[in-house]
């Protein structure tokens, strides 16, 4: 164990409850870390690679204090659920298959733990997602006023994860099959890099905070409760940076990134198109 970096972790996102391998602490340390920790896609926009090492993730996510997608936020979950001595698999999803088909196998990392009562789906990388984990069994959960339901999908061994009726993305699906962080690098690799992929074509970010979910997509900022959602459209450079630092805790140089941001929203405005 390197109780240097866990500890690290831990003050990062401000856990200081029980330690023990069980599900009262799965919950409560997937909670602070997505209460924490953004999740978001702007190394992107910045022409930074993002690489799939541990190493990495501690050291964006925690020591840089920066936020991170589905690979990087899941990938520094599950390294440090298993120094608490947790047992977990690295699960593949797929965003959506309706739409990419066999070229979503991948593009998302989900965590299965192991629990005495039973396998437990962990995902801190969905961004407006679940806020503790799921049971994997059928069903409908409600968590702060949200849905989420679990179903087994059609093709055997599969299962498909819905998510609340305002998520960005409605739907992933997964099977049990285990993988390694090795088998996601070259979905990973396109997602960052390819023209067709949304997170090259959009910037992100997302975090839980009391009572719901904000998001800001782009230029425009929403806020998910139970009660629905609210929105405002982020106008200059200025409040652009004060967003992401006083919502998101992302201090950042958004000089080069505010006017990308800027134009592309303009374009879709003028294109009619949905953010």
């Amino acid at each position: 164990m390197d109780s240097v970096k866990l500890e690290a972790y831990l003050h990062r996102i401000g856990y200081t409850g029980p330690r023990e391998p069980r599900l009262e602490t799965l919950s409560a340390v997937h909670q602070a870390h997505l209460r924490a920790i953004p999740y978001e896609n702007l190394d992107i926009h910045f022409a930074r690679p993002i690489l799939l090492s541990e190493n990495r993730f501690f050291q964006k996510l925690v020591l840089e204090r920066r936020g991170g997608w589905c690979y990087e936020m899941n990938g520094l979950l599950a390294w440090a659920l298993r120094e608490l001595g947790f047992r977990l698999d690295y699960l593949a999803g797929a965003v959506p298959r309706a739409s990419a088909g066999p070229n979503a196998d991948g593009n998302h990392l989900v965590l299965l733990v192991h629990l005495p009562e039973g396998d437990f789906i962990a995902d801190v990388g969905f961004g407006d997602g679940f806020l503790r984990p799921i049971p994997l069994r059928e069903g409908s959960y409600i968590q702060d006023g949200l849905e989420f339901r679990l179903e087994r999908g059609s093709e055997a061994g599969r299962w498909i994860m819905h998510n609340h009726q305002h998520g960005a993305a409605q739907t992933y699906d997964f099977s049990r099959r285990a993988h390694t962080l090795e088998d996601f690098v070259s979905r990973c690799a396109w997602l960052q890099t390819s023209p067709q992929s949304g997170f090259v074509q959009k910037t992100v970010c997302q975090r839980f905070v009391p009572g719901g979910i904000i998001t800001l997509r782009e230029a425009v900022f929403k806020r998910v409760t139970k009660d629905g959602v609210s929105q405002r459209i982020i106008e200059t450079e200025a409040e652009y940076r004060r967003v992401l630092s006083e919502d998101f805790g992302l201090e950042l140089d958004t000089s080069e990134l505010w006017p990308k941001v800027h134009r592309r929203h303009q374009e879709w405005v003028a294109g009619g198109l949905a953010q």
